[in-house]
């Protein structure tokens, strides 16, 4: 059984102008963990200043909730990358937009420096379904990202996804809600421990938790349906490579998804895909940049 249980989704597209950009600025921190100042006026005042955005930022610095790391530029420019204090932290914990969200904030300039490259990948992502959203009039905003969610897949073992993402397709006269599993690469691992990831989704869309001390007597359904109505779908999403090298990963999770029995049993039932960070934002999550682990042509995210 997860100790992380998933909140409900928020269902507002981008936070209301009306409330203190403050208290969403340590709110977004608390729930993306780090994000530069572009990230977070993009993510809560799109149509904002990055000055608003920077006098915002260091008040709360100059009052001691947040804090920030120079990020190495080869421009000579100087990025920031926000996150909270201790303080910061506390003050957020206990807020209702944040209910559920993994209790392990990063507080302090050492883990920040460590986590940084791929939590500020994550962020990106975020942001390129979140823009993507906004343009289609859908329903996707920051609270609807939740990242390092742990679920337990048995044996002792947990899985925890980069992020599980909440999404409403919306038209006319219909509403889809929509859930994904996200996976960040930055090619900093194997391809083959990459593609093993899947193996662990496949034992997570198994996993039966049975009460200690007790013979199997009924099967209460697998463990992920006490969070989510249906399976969440899964995406890899990959960057930090040549073009060539990111391709010959996808075909590294093509062949794991055809070749392990359990995660071709998982591939019958979700929607398995990989797409590259550069294509998702240079074009859309909702354009043809989606690649099936199940072979196909490519496609967007929300027709798999």
């Amino acid at each position: 059984m997860s100790s992380l249980a998933p909140r409900a989704p928020a269902t507002a597209t981008a936070p209301s102008p009306a409330e203190p950009l403050a208290h969403q600025v340590l709110a977004g921190l608390a729930q993306h963990r780090i994000a530069t100042t572009s990230q977070l006026r993009r993510m809560l005042r799109p149509a904002g200043t990055r000055q608003l955005m920077s006098r915002v930022l260091n008040r709360l610095r100059s009052d001691g909730f947040v804090d920030c790391t120079v990020l190495p530029d080869a421009n000579r420019t100087r990025t920031h990358a926000w996150y909270l204090t201790p303080e910061g932290a506390r003050l957020t914990r206990d807020l209702p937009i944040l209910r559920g969200r993994p209790p392990h904030p990063i507080t302090s300039r050492t883990a920040a420096s460590l986590k940084t490259p791929h939590t500020l990948a994550v962020v990106r992502a975020h942001l390129a379904f979140a823009e993507d959203a906004r343009r289609l009039g859908h329903e996707h905003g920051p609270w609807d990202w939740t990242p390092e969610i742990s679920h337990s897949i048995g044996d002792g073992e947990r899985l925890v996804a980069d992020a599980v993402m909440y999404y409403t397709v919306t038209d006319s006269e219909h509403r889809r809600k929509l859930r994904a599993f996200v996976e960040i690469d930055r090619s900093t691992m194997s391809s083959e421990r990459l593609a093993v990831k899947l193996i662990e989704y496949a034992r997570l869309f198994h996993y039966e938790a049975q009460p200690a001390g007790r013979r199997k007597q009924t099967s209460p359904g697998p463990t992920w349906l006490r969070w989510y109505p249906v399976f969440p779908r899964i995406l890899f999403i990959l960057t930090g490579t040549t073009r060539t090298r990111l391709e010959h990963r996808i075909n590294d999770l093509q062949a794991m998804t055809a070749q392990h029995p359990l995660v071709a049993s998982l591939a019958r039932e979700v929607r398995l895909a990989a797409a590259t960070l550069e294509d998702l934002e240079h074009h859309s999550p909702t354009q043809n940049v989606w690649t099936p682990l199940t072979n196909g042509t490519p496609r967007p995210w929300t027709d798999l």
